[in-house]
């Protein structure tokens, strides 16, 4: 029989060669490349070093923890849940804690920068995820002239269409939100307020980006995109762990601050001097980490960018604009400030990378 050393010392070059090179490869991805999707970053050595610690072998169902110190949430206020492992288990857990099967919801169009947990559906009403599939849902929009959520347009609609719960995020919108006017509407249609801050959390922690935990009675969020933590997420609910924990800590210190405020910097020069080129993006401009850049005008088409992009080792994304005619064929590409901010770039640059 294989001893217990022989088996647990045994590298993984050995045990799996070929997932060993696949992580190589990766490593040098990522070290040599410009890496420009909002949804990835960097984490640091003593998260991936809590990660791979002797915690990974145990199991446990401890007590709830108190919310993280990074968002100064009152524990007798609020609680957290940390053990979905992703975002999108994250929202739907939620879902089925507050809704039942059918139950009307709004979330933001995909088209105008939400996510497929949100409740998208295709044009031709082909339900995309679990959200649509189980529960009624009807999107709001942004203005076909602005970009901008469009208020008043999602007040009517939730007054006629009278949800059970309203969901604030989305993927690849670039502004800020008005959680006291989704708070005024929610209230008005009888509705519970959800947000996913999957993408902003960091910017959110760092009092960068307005808080949604005044106004909405569930947040849930990942811990790998502008926190920069490992990958997972956290329910946090109104009342009526230790890689997490160190992400979370991290998180509260004056250097995340500076961090969170750079990404915001960066994102804001690469922006503008795309614009200052004559390119087109939603919006006119950002206020968050990403820039969602318009091809349609160019006559580009998304997978040509993106491996334009990749043979300069700029990593980016396809993503959908408001007015595609299917967010299977996007017309627009989605950039994000946070994970080059994480190795120290500054607003010249990223002027140097729009370059």
């Amino acid at each position: 029989m294989e001893s217990v050393a022989e088996w647990g010392l045994t590298p993984l070059s050995a045990v799996d060669p070929e997932i060993h090179d696949l992580i190589e490869h990766e490593k040098r991805r990522q070290s040599h490349g410009i890496e420009l999707i909002a949804s990835e970053n960097f984490t640091s050595f003593a998260v991936i070093e809590a990660l791979g610690s002797a915690l990974t072998d145990k199991t446990s169902a401890a007590p709830a923890p108190s919310p993280p110190s990074a968002f100064r949430l009152d524990p007798a206020r609020w609680g957290v849940n940390v053990q979905p492992y992703s975002g999108s288990p994250a929202n739907f857990a939620a879902y089925t804690a507050l809704l039942n099967p059918h139950d009307r919801i709004m979330g933001l169009d995909l088209p105008s920068g939400g996510h497929l947990t949100h409740g998208y559906y295709t044009s031709g009403g082909k339900k995309i995820s679990a959200t649509s599939i189980y529960f009624e849902s009807l999107p709001y929009k942004v203005s076909s002239v602005t970009g901008h959520i469009d208020y008043d347009k999602l007040e009517e609609k939730a007054l006629d269409f009278r949800p059970k719960l309203i969901i604030r995020g989305g993927s690849a919108y670039p502004r800020d939100w008005d959680y006291a006017r989704f708070r005024s509407i929610a209230d008005k249609c009888g509705a519970l307020l959800l947000c996913d801050m999957a993408h902003i959390s960091g910017l959110v922690a760092a009092q960068e980006a307005a808080n949604p935990f005044e106004f909405c009675d569930v947040v849930t969020t990942t811990t790998h995109k502008s926190l920069r933590g490992l990958r997972s997420s956290m329910i946090f609910f109104r009342k009526g762990i230790a890689a997490l924990a160190v992400a979370s800590k991290q998180a509260t210190s004056p250097g995340f601050k500076a961090y969170a405020k750079q990404v915001k910097a960066n994102a804001v020069a690469l922006g503008n001097y795309l614009m200052s080129k004559g390119y087109k993006l939603v919006t006119d401009g950002t206020e968050n980490h990403l820039v969602l850049w318009d091809l349609r005008p160019l006559g580009l088409t998304r997978n040509k960018v993106e491996k334009l992009c990749d043979l300069c080792n700029i990593t980016v994304n396809k993503n959908a604009v408001f007015g595609d005619s299917s967010a299977l064929a996007p017309g627009g590409v989605r950039i994000g400030t946070p994970a080059m901010t994480s190795r120290g770039l500054i607003e010249k640059d990223f002027e140097q990378i729009a370059e």
